[in-house]
């Protein structure tokens, strides 16, 4: 599975310019735009990956803490081959993006190999070390079965990045009325909704313990996303879409969601597409919508649509039901985000900062008559 995660020499994720690929840009008639002061107005709906978005371990593979963020660390340093056959390193920090036309991540040129930063990465230990650290649940403060968790060396870390909570807590405090649906193609989002839920309607976080001030609710029953050749269906509890009735059913459904909710999407759809675009997890955007705005964050969104992991379906016209498959380097920053997860681990404020590029960016495409 194409896994990699691009880079940039800094340590972390760039932030680079939106559409850097040359995609056309998704066309909006202008005088839909708002102003920024109304920007709140807009809700918002954030599709939020798990595994190495705000989760650091995995349930599928059965990685813990330590295991997990090494195994990262392969899919974020560079390097080639010789022309004798052997491995130069080209990086000496990790970075979302090759330094180089010519360079590899260490993942995609040997695959999952345990104990990287032991054995060839040595030179990153120092890096594991540094991000595990700030990792540690709070010294001094009881482990909690739903939001802590024993890392393979024996120490206690958070489960749930705090950033993640910081992002609702900010959004919150700005008054914006949002949404945030979980999609993964893992197996760990009902103990992700049970242990959101305690943070979030108990109060059971020991660095947010003010959060079911927000009043915000967690729907408890994981709905599913399947895809086929005939369409897609959405499905939870006694819902049940599909888009042989029309996307714009499925579109208005999710815009409708409140509070936290989660969707397991269909790995095996996206893996027999050959992990592209074509067959990734849905998005649907309304440009044409005054009223809300859909962001994706997830690790495995790339700028390069054969390995890419969210498929944006942009709709033509309002009201509409006809929709595009939109280039993800169209929607960059504006509607799609590549999280950095050393920047979400070592920077609180690193998801509610993403947000507020996409946000500002969408403004301004809106003004400019482009999405």
């Amino acid at each position: 599975m194409a896994e990699e995660h691009e880079a940039t020499e800094n340590g972390g994720v760039g932030e680079p310019g939106r559409g850097t690929a040359g995609g056309p840009a998704v066309s909006v008639p202008r005088g839909l735009s708002s102003t920024a002061n109304h920007a709140p107005k807009r809700k918002l709906i954030l599709h939020m990956d798990l595994n190495n978005t705000i989760l650091v371990s995995d349930s599928v593979t059965g990685q813990g803490t330590v295991a997990a963020l090494d195994y990262f660390l392969t899919t974020v340093t560079w390097g080639r081959m010789s022309k004798r056959g052997r491995w130069e390193w080209l990086s000496e920090s990790a970075s979302m993006f090759p330094p180089s036309s010519d360079a590899a991540s260490y993942y995609s040129q040997f695959g999952r190999l345990p104990g990287f930063t032991s054995a060839a990465g040595r030179r990153f230990k120092g890096l594991l070390d540094e991000h595990l650290e700030l990792l540690r649940w709070p010294e001094g403060i009881e482990a909690n079965r739903q939001l802590s968790v024993k890392g393979e060396d024996g120490r206690l870390y958070h489960w749930i990045l705090p950033s993640f909570f910081q992002l609702i807590k900010d959004l919150a405090r700005e008054g914006r009325d949002f949404a945030i649906v979980f999609r993964t193609f893992g197996t760990d989002l009902p103990r992700v909704l049970k242990a959101v839920s305690r943070a979030v309607e108990e109060g059971a976080h020991p660095l947010f313990p003010d959060l079911p001030e927000l009043k915000l609710s967690v729907d408890m029953t994981p709905g599913k996303i399947r895809c086929s050749k005939k369409g897609i269906v959405l499905s939870r509890a006694e819902d049940r879409l599909s888009t042989c009735d029309g996307e714009r059913g499925l579109y208005q459904y999710l815009s409708s969601v409140q509070g936290l909710s989660g969707f397991q999407d269909h790995f095996d759809w996206w893996a027999a597409n050959t992990y592209s675009i074509r067959g990734g997890k849905p998005l649907w955007i309304d440009p044409f919508d005054q009223d809300v705005q859909h962001i994706f964050i997830d690790d495995n969104i790339r700028q390069n649509d054969e390995d890419t992991i969210v498929s944006p379906k942009v709709f033509l016209e309002p009201d509409g039901s006809d929709t595009r498959t939109a280039c993800t380097s169209e929607l960059y920053d504006i509607s799609l985000v590549q999280t950095d997860l050393l920047r979400a681990i070592s920077d609180h404020s690193y998801f509610t900062r993403r947000v507020h590029i996409c946000l500002e960016n969408y403004e301004s495409n809106l003004q400019n008559g482009t999405v």
